[in-house]
C-alpha cells in the first residue's frame, strides 16, 4: 500500500441496532491506509451503539468524518444517555473528538488524495419543513404541511424523539445551523473546491423517487439548495432515504451513500463494496 494517495469513500445509514447491519460494519475496511471515510449520520439511534461503531471505523481509516443523523439525535427512551437536543448533539461532538472523528464543529480538513486537494465540509443543517411533496406541496404554513401529513398518514419517528431544546422549534434548530454553516463555509480557502457530506438532501432533486413524497417534510431545507454552487462543490454525499444513487446537478456529483435496513438492502442487494467513492476520477 506504500505510495497510495487515498481515496475519499463514504457511507451512511448503517443502523447498527440490527445485527445484520453489524456484521456489515465488521466489513467495512480501507482499500489503503491513506483512504478517508465520510459517515454521513445515522450510524445508530443509542449512544453507545454511535461510539461503538465509530471507534471501529476510526482505527481503521485513516481519518474519519462524521455529519450527523436525525437518529443519532433522539432521545430513545431505552437510552442511559437521556440528552435531548443540542446538549445530545454536543456530546456527540464530544465523543468523535475523543476518537479523532471530524464533526461539523472542527475545522475543515483538505483532502489531498486522488481526486484532491479538496475542502471536506461535514454538515449540520437539519430541517425546517419547507421541501414539501404529495398532499404537503400547496402548504402554506409548516403546521398546515405537518397536519396535512398527518392525515395521509405519514409521520417522522422524529416527531416523538428528535427534541430541538434549547430552542422552540426544529424550524429555528435549523435557522441557526444554516447561519453558523454558511460563515463557516463562506469562509473556506476559495482556491479549492469542496466536497459537501449531508445526511439530508441538499436540493430537492433526491427526493422525487420517494414512496411517500409527504416524508419531503423532514428531508431538509429550501436554504441549501443552491450551496452546491455557492460554495465550489464538486461533489455531495449524503444520505436519509435509503435510496443509494448517483445524480448530477449542475455538473456537480451528488451521491446518496446509505446502506439503509436489512430489508432494504436485501431486497435489492449490496454492491460488492458498500463503501462509495465521492470524487471521479
Amino acid at each position: 500500500m506504500t505510495g497510495h494517495r487515498g481515496e475519499l469513500l463514504a457511507v451512511s445509514d448503517l443502523h447498527v441496532a440490527y445485527a445484520e447491519n453489524r456484521e456489515l460494519l465488521d466489513t467495512l475496511r480501507p482499500g489503503s491506509e491513506e483512504d478517508w471515510l465520510l459517515v454521513a449520520g445515522d450510524v445508530g439511534e443509542l449512544f453507545a451503539d454511535v461510539e461503538r461503531a465509530l471507534r471501529q471505523l476510526s482505527a481503521a481509516f485513516a481519518r474519519v468524518v462524521w455529519a450527523p443523523g436525525n437518529h443519532e439525535l433522539w432521545t430513545h427512551p431505552r437510552d442511559p444517555v437521556q440528552l435531548r437536543g443540542e446538549q445530545r448533539y454536543l456530546r456527540l461532538v464530544e465523543l468523535c473528538r475523543s476518537l479523532g472523528v471530524l464533526t461539523p464543529e472542527d475545522p475543515y480538513a483538505v483532502f489531498e488524495g486522488v481526486g484532491g486537494p479538496v475542502t471536506v465540509a461535514p454538515l449540520f443543517v437539519l430541517y425546517d419543513y419547507s421541501f414539501r411533496g404529495g398532499d404537503t406541496a400547496a402548504a402554506t404554513s409548516a403546521g398546515e404541511a405537518l397536519a396535512l401529513a398527518r392525515e395521509a398518514g405519514v409521520v417522522c419517528s422524529d416527531e416523538h424523539f428528535l427534541h430541538p431544546d434549547p430552542y422552540p422549534s426544529r424550524e429555528a434548530w435549523c435557522e441557526q445551523r444554516v447561519a453558523y454553516t454558511e460563515r463557516r463555509l463562506a469562509a473556506c480557502d476559495p482556491q479549492l473546491p469542496t466536497v459537501l457530506v449531508s445526511h439530508f438532501p441538499l436540493t430537492r432533486l433526491p427526493l422525487r423517487p420517494l414512496h411517500h413524497p409527504e416524508f419531503s417534510l423532514w428531508c431538509g431545507t429550501e436554504r441549501t439548495v443552491d450551496w452546491h454552487r455557492a460554495y465550489r462543490a464538486v461533489s455531495v454525499a449524503y444520505g436519509h432515504l435509503h435510496i443509494p444513487r448517483v445524480t448530477e446537478e449542475d455538473g456537480v456529483r451528488f451521491t446518496e451513500v446509505s446502506i439503509g435496513y436489512p430489508r432494504e438492502w436485501r431486497r435489492r442487494g449490496l454492491p460488492a463494496d458498500p463503501l462509495r467513492k465521492v470524487l471521479a476520477r
